[in-house]
């Protein structure tokens, strides 16, 4: 763990999620990004269960950055079920509309179709779990009660589940997510489902936190137009007491990565950033420097 940014190598840890999702995929692309552009930074990763798990172990002092999902995000600092976490943000990540994909061949055209099958709703200590839940609540159904809920040991289990008919439909959510892109790339393909627009009406009306997200045309193999649907951005968040000098390092390194971005990094910029967060107090006091000192935000 990092404790001063005085020393040229520095060694951090990042928190991800479990193989096969895509926390794993971009916690690769995000540690390439912040080498490049500062080689003495060692970011290591770290497989987790997800974000639940991760505002945990941040809280702990185990992890020292860790991916977490908007809605885990949002009940974790307004301390719903819990007492409110004392947690910053380093960065946007990448907004998640969620989604539900079905093989080509799926009768199913509507989330009301899907009620009372089979739903791999993800990995259990993920975010998207969540996501899903609010998503549904929204639209007056309950994820655990009103469908056969399957909740997966590995993200990457469940594209093989929709493909061979043991479940339904997968949830997920993400450009470029590894799940959506496995059963969309596959032989016997993949389609869509999300809420209509009544029913993102409903979702926004009942959780406002939640935004309109649209999936560009082309993010997933036979995707040719955009899709809507509701969801919000995930955020690289910091453990207490990691030296706001270290993060300011990792802040400028992210910055300077933004002409050059890989398809998982290219929406993780200062200016989504500082759209994305509610209060730009929730910004850890070392990205807060370094964007006065770029001039990103007014000194």
């Amino acid at each position: 763990m990092a404790s001063s940014a005085s020393a040229q190598t520095l060694k951090i840890t990042l928190g991800t999620a479990t193989p096969g999702g895509g926390f794993p995929v971009y916690g690769d692309a995000f540690i390439a990004a912040v080498k490049a552009q500062d080689p003495a930074l060692e970011i290591v990763p770290v497989n987790t269960k997800g974000s639940t798990e991760n505002v945990p172990r941040l809280e702990a002092g185990t992890l020292d950055l860790a991916l977490v999902q908007g809605e885990v995000v949002h009940e974790a600092l307004a301390g719903i079920g819990r007492a409110p976490a004392k947690l910053n943000i380093l960065t946007a990540i990448y907004p998640t509309a969620g989604m539900f994909v079905v093989r080509a061949d799926s009768p199913y055209k509507g989330i009301a179709d899907l009620k009372g099958k089979k739903i791999a709703w993800g990995a259990a200590g993920s975010g998207l779990v969540i996501l899903g839940r609010y998503v549904m609540d929204g639209v007056g159904l309950d994820a655990a009660k009103d469908f056969e809920p399957v909740y997966l040991e590995r993200a990457g289990d469940g594209p093989a589940m929709v493909l061979d008919g043991r479940v339904a439909a997968l949830w997920g959510g993400g450009s470029g997510w590894p799940g959506f892109v496995a059963v969309t790339s596959s032989q016997k393909g993949g389609r869509f489902i999300v809420p209509s627009a009544d029913e993102r009406a409903r979702v926004l009306a009942r959780h406002n936190f939640l935004k309109t997200i649209t999936q560009a045309g082309g993010s997933f193999p036979g995707q040719k137009e955009p899709i809507v649907s509701v969801g919000s951005w995930s955020f690289v968040m910091v453990r207490p007491g990691l030296d706001p000098a270290v993060v300011a390092r990792v802040a400028k390194a992210l910055h300077a990565a933004e002409g050059k971005p890989s398809p998982q990094t290219a929406d993780t910029t200062a200016k989504n950033t500082l759209a994305a967060v509610t209060d730009p107090n929730l910004l850890h006091p070392g990205v807060l420097a370094y964007y006065r000192q770029a001039g990103l935000i007014p000194k």
